[in-house]
This record gives structure tokens, C-alpha cells and sequence, in this order.
């Protein structure tokens, strides 16, 4: 039989053969067909068939019939049709005319204009003005709580009446510049700049992980930082990550198999705020009037348990019935218990993890198996016989605790920076909730498991995407973006050069316990990490945690030292982070065809903009707020994510590792993990192989154990609530009202999260900020103390302390 060879250019055509008839019923007649796209899940081989197998089946040959078993086309592209009878009556279009990803076809325009105006004054007018105040926002009130953040998605809504209102008004004269002519006003605002605009919030909205390092030195470890080492630590840090995500291209932006669903919201978000949606629509709502209206519902909504029930946001009813009750609270608790009450009517809580509109349902569901098996099942287990003497603290707690059952205080281990013995020994070891051991004991499973799960399926494939370019690919949109010159790959390696030569000087030349062979090692992680986890979040939408994993490795690299350990982890952890981060941006580029070397400036110049800038921000407020970081600082300001990184930084850089997890430490058994991250994604490859057709091929084990990452702190009642979401919209509504679901499910993702996102805002400003000593206006009726009056909100464990007053051994080391 002739094997079908890859497509070399966009156009040329490949006449597949007919196949053989197959003696076993469970493998397909267009086997080698379904074999190139058995390790893509979202790619349907029962409905994607190749022209030349459907002529065949159906008797017509040389006819081609691109048609569901319901008898509408596959291919057709909901955004082109009006009505149902005229979606009915369209033409099929080919792969090369459209993608075959039905949730691209929904969201992405498979036209450009090239000439449409991008590098304007307005765009970067408009991108930095957001990129300093989504920045600087998000870093004054990251160190405060209760907090609020500014996401790119207000941004990209605030940013399109502005534009629009600069055209009208800005003058039209042009300019000549060095030979270049140029305006102010080049005519109406376009839907590229608006894309650059969100692009440069979306870099920034996080800002600088190095600030948390720096916070964690000064507070809490009393040392003395310049300015100009926490601007060098920013920029080595953060920028090095882009230049990583640059060279990803190939990988994960240019083929179409990588359809990064997030991506996907942003670009249905854009065509319909400009309605660039090719023909009128008629007979049905349109997208932008869809928007409006869900965007105002979620809004007013928000209010209701977002301030007013606050009891249906935290839905533990079954704990209202038995409040004291310590089993049915660990069970069906939301604060530190499992969260078993399932339900909840915030969207802010569905989506805690991520928008179930989003994610794929064949993700989805991997995810809540995984999490009814670990959380719901073994997680109780363990905790009521006690295992680790967890029984004598909350089931669920992402904090540690003591041997006395109260919070590890760190400091009380320190002495100038470095771990001291003996204030150890005199003190307690540290102790972990069942849920937070288990969630460590998963990100030892997630680790190995990832690059399994990348050379079994994917290997092939990463060895021909290194020989591969864009003129490659046979996607429209890759054929499209061939209008436009490509960034060189040399330009990606220069910012990386620089940004690691910034970060050496910083960890060199001030005191930070850290050699620059460990930023090496840590850079090499990051670099192997970088492929196989874009790929896994571009196809699944999940995003596998490394964090743990890059303590552990400095932990044991650089033990005893907790400022090593946590620069270790920001340039280990953050550099495949941000590559990834930066990759999925370049896809939404890819999606609305932004020219590549304007995306290159577009996201340079932010991610730069905003290390200063929130450096900047936060050494004043460490100069200026009277008691920052304390637990009873008047105006809020407490810094509950820098206590935790500190905490972080004492139990994996201080007492590290060994301590804990080493053979003969309390936690030895959580090492099981990595054996079982090894050879779990094995047997599922291999009945996938053997039979295509099967739900084998859906079964995912890195998104089996990545998707629980967000455990602790939160608990069932998110996870619960988003599995059954996803299943209502992406199982249920996409096979029964498949054209509903192609017009408006990513367009109601974008509403939801618009409407919380604002509402969020209005409350914290109207209601939070007036009297922030009580935690701003409050509605102290039943309908808000309800859920806060249990054992679940107060975390009482299952034991009480046995009589000689601590948990475990005498004497430890």
C-alpha cells in the first residue's frame, strides 16, 4: 500500500488511496489516515474522513462528501451561514479552504487583509497606557486582601471605545519620517490594533515574578535590596521566558493541531466586538447583542452572591444542616474540606480553574476522573485512618502546620537568612493536610508522565517540526500569515542572551546565595519542560504545575539556603511559564494575523515596560506603607501571596526536601509517584494504537494528574461545578445544537468571565475599599454567615491533640 507523504506547500493536493478492507472490526478501513491524527483528541476521526474514503462508502466516486451521519456538513463554517436552511444548503469547503477544527472555524476568520493598518500611534498610545495601569493595578493589590485583578479581557473591552474614540478626533495630517510616511489617524480603529493593544495587557496583567522574591528578601529575610539589582533580577527573569516561546513557533503556533483554546475565546471575542463576521447574519441574535446581554446578565448576577447571598457562592448547604458535625464538614465543607456539596451559583467559582466553556470536553473529563478518584476517594481514606497523622488537621489546607496544630511559623527556623539546626530541632518538623500531600504526591506523578506522554505520541512529530517553517504547513491560516515577514529566529536568542546575561549580574554580584551553574540548570529545565508542556496546554487547555518539582530540584541542590531555592524556582519555573504564555499569544496573533515583527516589538516592549514599572511600584510601597506584610496592617495591605512564598522558601530552601520526602522521612511514600507517572501513560497508548476508535485515545495522563494543580485550595465545589458545566455545554449542547454551540459558546465564555470580571471591580471599589479595617461594607444577615458558622470555615481537624500536647515524634532532625 503507497503511504501517504506530508503536505510541502499549502496548495498541493495529495490523492489518498483507498484502502484494504480490514479483518478487525475495531481498526478502520483509512487506518494510516486515522494513525497521523490518532494523537490529536480534538481532531474526530469518526466524522473527519478523507474525501476519497466517503466517495467510496457511498458509491459516488471522484464525488466528494464531507457530511455528518445527520446528514449537515462537517466542515461548514457556522460564521459564513444565516439560517439553518442556508447552513443546510452551503458548500463544503476542503482543509485547505478551512480548518478542520469545528471550535477554530467558530472563532477565527479565514480571511486577512493585509493592507489593514496595525503599527499606528493609537496602538501603542493605548498598549502602553494599559500595560502601566493593568500592572501597576494588579501589583498594588496583589499585596493586598482581600484582592482584585485587572485581566486582559477588560483591557480588550475598555480598549475598543477608546480606539475608537482617538480615530475621531486625533488629526489625519501626515508625516514623513526618515522616508516613512506616517499619521496620527490612518482612519478607523482596526481589529489588529486592537489585538496588539490586548496582547501588551495580556504580557503584563501577572507582572514580575521576581518581585515576590524580592518582597520575600526584604520583609522577611531583612536584607537590603538596590534598585538596580531588583530590575535586573525583573528583566533576566521574565524576558528570558519570551525569547524561549519565540523558538517555539513551529511547535505549537504554526500547526493547526495546536489550536490553544484560549486563544479561541479571545479571537471569537474580537470578531464579534467588530463583527468581522463575513455575511450578515439573519434569523437569528446576533454575536454582539448575544454579548452585550450575557455580558450585563453575569454582571448583575455577580451581585447576588458576589454580596448579597454570599452562601450560594460557598454552597455547602449540607454543612448548614449539621454546622458542628467534623466528618459531614471534611466531606462536603468548601474552606478546608473536599467540597462534595458540588453546586454553586458564582461563576467566579465554576471558573476558578479555568472556564469550562473552554476547555475540551474529552480534557474535562480526565480531569474529573482523576479528581473523584484522588480527592473523593483516596483522600478520605487517608485521612480518617489517620495516615501521616493528618486526622489532627483540616482534611484540606495549602498551608503547614506544627506539631502543636498551629501554623509553621518560619521565622522561628531562621537565623541571618540560613536554616539553623538547632532553632529545627527545638521547634517541630513540618506537617502537611492530606490534600496538599497528595497534591505534592500528583505534581511527582505530572512530571515524569509529561515527557512519556511526549515521546510516545509526539516524537515523530517534534523531530519533524525542527526541520520544518511556516511554508510547511497547509492550514489557511498559515498560508495567510505567509503575507508577512517572520521574526528570525536569531532576534529571539539575542533578547535571550541578554536577559540571562541581566540575570547572572544580578544573582553575581549581589548576595543571593545562588551560582550561576544553578540559573544554568535551571534554563535547561525550562527549555526541556518548554515543548512537550505548550503542546499539552495548546491541545488540552491545561496547564501541568512545575513549581513543586523545581523547589524539590533546588531543594536538593541548594539545601539549607531558602533565597537560593526561590531565585532557583523563578528562573526555573518562570522561563517555561512565560514561553508558554508568550507561545499562546503568538497563536492569537496567528489566529487574527497580526505581521510577526510587530508582535515581536508589541510583546518586547511591554514585558520590559512592566518589570520596571511594577519594581518600581512595589520598592515605594515597601518604603512608604506603614507596616506592610503584617497580619494587621489598617488599610489591608498583609501580602497573603509573599507570606506563602516565604513559607515556601523555609520549607523547600530551609528544611528541604530530604526532611521530608527522602527514604525514612514522614512523606517517603509520595515518591511512589514518579514510578507511577512513568509507566501510566504506557498501557493507554498501546490500546489506543490498537484500537483508534476507541475513548482510549481520550485518555490523557499528564491532564490526568496537571488538571488538579489548583488542589489545595480549592476543593470539589469547583471542580464539581466545572466538570458539569463543561458537560452541559461542550457534551451535551455541541452533539444536540452543534450551530448553537459553533455561534455562541465561546462568545458566552468571554460574556461570563467580562461580566464577574467587572462586577468584581464595582464591588471591591463601591463596597471594599470605604472601611477596609472591617474588610469593607458588609451585609451581616443569614443568607452571608450561614456557610462561615461551621467546623469547615473554622478547620476543625477530625482528632483533637492527644494529651501530651503534640503530634508525632519526640525528637526529630
Amino acid at each position: 500500500m503507497e503511504q501517504a507523504r506530508a503536505y510541502t506547500s499549502s496548495t498541493e493536493q495529495i490523492d489518498l488511496p483507498n484502502m484494504r478492507n480490514r479483518s478487525v472490526p475495531d481498526v478502520p478501513e483509512d487506518v494510516d489516515f486515522m494513525m497521523e491524527h490518532l494523537n490529536d483528541p480534538n481532531y474526530d476521526l469518526r466524522k473527519t474522513r478523507p474525501p476519497s474514503f466517503e466517495s467510496v462508502e457511498n458509491g459516488e466516486k471522484g464525488e466528494k462528501k464531507l457530511y455528518d451521519t445527520d446528514g449537515e456538513s462537517h466542515y461548514d463554517s457556522d460564521r459564513y451561514s444565516t439560517s439553518r436552511a442556508e447552513s443546510r444548503n452551503s458548500t463544503a469547503v476542503d482543509f485547505d479552504d478551512e480548518s478542520p477544527y469545528p471550535e477554530v472555524r467558530a472563532a477565527v476568520a479565514s480571511i486577512d487583509d493585509p493592507t489593514m493598518p496595525v503599527n499606528t500611534f493609537r496602538m501603542w498610545f493605548l498598549g502602553i497606557l494599559f500595560s502601566l495601569i493593568t500592572s501597576g493595578f494588579n501589583q498594588i493589590f496583589a499585596l493586598r486582601y482581600p484582592s482584585i485583578y485587572i485581566t486582559g479581557v477588560v483591557a480588550q473591552l475598555l480598549s475598543l471605545p477608546l480606539g475608537h474614540g482617538l480615530a475621531a478626533i486625533l488629526p489625519t495630517k501626515q508625516f514623513k519620517t526618515f522616508g516613512y510616511v506616517w499619521s496620527l489617524n490612518p482612519g478607523p480603529f482596526t481589529i489588529k490594533e486592537h489585538v496588539c493593544i490586548t496582547v501588551m495587557a495580556n504580557v503584563v496583567w501577572g507582572g514580575a515574578y521576581s518581585t515576590e522574591v524580592v518582597l520575600t528578601q526584604r520583609v522577611f529575610y531583612g536584607q537590603s535590596t538596590p534598585m538596580s539589582y531588583q530590575i535586573l533580577l525583573a528583566l533576566g527573569s521574565q524576558i528570558i521566558g519570551f525569547a524561549l516561546g519565540g523558538l517555539l513557533r513551529q511547535f505549537v503556533v504554526w500547526p493547526s493541531s495546536m489550536i490553544w483554546p484560549g486563544a479561541l475565546v479571545n479571537s471569537a471575542l474580537f470578531n464579534t466586538l467588530h463583527k468581522n463576521y463575513g455575511r450578515r447574519e439573519r434569523g437569528h441574535m446576533s454575536r454582539g447583542k448575544f454579548f452585550c446581554i450575557a455580558m450585563a446578565c453575569s454582571f448583575v448576577w455577580y451581585w447576588v452572591p458576589g454580596f448579597l447571598f454570599t452562601g450560594l457562592s460557598m454552597f455547602n448547604w449540607i454543612c448548614w444542616i449539621a454546622p458542628n458535625n467534623v466528618v459531614v464538614n471534611a466531606l462536603f465543607g468548601n474552606t478546608t474540606g473536599l467540597g462534595m456539596s458540588i453546586l454553586t451559583f458564582d461563576w467566579s467559582q465554576i471558573a476558578f480553574i479555568g472556564s469550562p466553556l473552554v476547555t475540551p470536553w474529552w480534557s474535562q473529563m480526565n480531569t474529573g476522573v482523576a479528581f473523584v478518584l484522588m480527592f473523593w476517594i483516596v483522600a478520605p481514606a487517608l485521612y480518617f485512618t489517620n495516615v501521616w497523622n493528618t486526622a489532627f488537621f483540616p482534611i484540606s489546607s495549602y498551608v503547614t502546620f506544627d506539631n502543636t496544630g498551629g501554623l509553621y511559623q518560619a521565622k522561628e527556623i531562621i537565623t541571618n537568612g540560613i536554616f539553623d539546626e538547632a532553632k529545627y530541632k527545638a521547634y517541630s518538623p513540618v506537617f502537611l493536610s492530606t490534600t496538599l500531600a497528595l497534591a505534592y504526591g500528583i505534581s511527582f506523578a505530572a512530571f515524569p508522565s509529561v515527557f512519556v506522554h511526549t515521546f510516545l505520541w509526539f516524537r515523530k512529530d517534534i523531530m519533524r517540526r525542527f526541520r520544518s517553517s511556516l511554508r510547511d504547513e497547509r492550514d489557511v491560516h498559515a498560508r495567510l500569515m505567509l503575507a508577512y515577514k517572520e521574526v528570525p529566529a536569531w532576534w529571539y536568542a539575542v533578547v535571550g542572551a541578554i536577559s540571562f546575561a541581566f540575570f547572572c549580574t544580578a544573582i553575581e554580584i549581589f548576595p543571593t546565595q545562588m551560582p550561576i551553574w544553578a540559573a544554568v540548570v535551571g534554563i535547561i529545565l525550562s527549555s526541556i519542560l518548554a515543548i512537550p508542556l505548550a503542546m499539552l496546554q495548546a491541545i488540552t487547555n491545561q496547564q501541568v504545575p512545575t513549581q513543586v518539582m523545581m523547589e524539590l530540584v533546588g531543594g536538593y541542590m541548594l539545601p539549607g539556603k531558602p533565597i537560593a531555592n526561590i531565585i532557583f524556582k523563578t528562573i526555573a519555573f518562570i522561563t517555561s511559564n512565560q514561553a508558554i504564555a508568550f507561545a499562546g499569544d503568538l497563536k492569537l496573533g496567528h489566529y487574527m494575523k497580526i505581521p510577526p515583527r510587530i508582535m515581536f516589538m508589541v510583546q518586547v516592549v511591554a514585558s520590559v515596560i512592566a518589570c520596571v514599572w511594577v519594581t518600581v511600584i512595589q520598592d515605594w510601597m515597601l518604603g512608604n506603607v506603614v507596616d506592610i506584610c503584617s497580619p494587621d496592617q489598617p488599610q489591608g495591605f498583609r501580602c497573603p501571596g509573599s507570606t506563602t512564598f516565604y513559607t515556601a522558601s523555609v520549607i523547600w530552601g530551609a528544611v528541604g526536601p530530604r526532611r521530608l520526602f527522602s527514604p525514612g522521612a514522614p512523606y517517603s511514600s509520595l515518591l511512589w509517584f514518579f514510578p507511577v507517572g512513568i509507566l501510566a501513560p504506557i498501557p493507554f497508548y498501546l490500546l489506543a494504537r490498537r484500537f483508534p476508535l476507541s475513548f482510549y485515545r481520550y485518555i490523557n495522563i499528564p491532564v490526568f494528574f496537571a488538571g488538579l494543580a489548583a488542589l489545595p485550595p480549592a476543593s470539589g465545589l469547583n471542580y464539581a461545578s466545572w466538570v458539569l458545566v463543561g458537560f452541559i455545554f461542550n457534551y451535551i449542547i455541541r452533539r444536540l445544537h452543534f450551530r448553537w454551540w459553533m455561534r455562541y459558546n465561546y462568545i458566552l465564555s468571554a460574556a461570563l468571565d467580562s461580566g464577574v470580571a467587572f462586577g468584581m471591580v464595582v464591588v471591591f471599589f463601591a463596597l471594599g475599599l470605604p472601611k477596609p479595617s472591617t474588610g469593607g461594607v458588609q451585609l451581616n444577615w443569614w443568607g452571608n454567615m450561614v456557610w462561615q458558622n461551621t467546623a469547615d470555615v473554622a478547620g476543625i481537624p477530625f482528632k483533637p491533640l492527644p494529651d501530651i500536647g503534640f503530634v508525632g515524634p519526640s525528637t526529630w532532625s
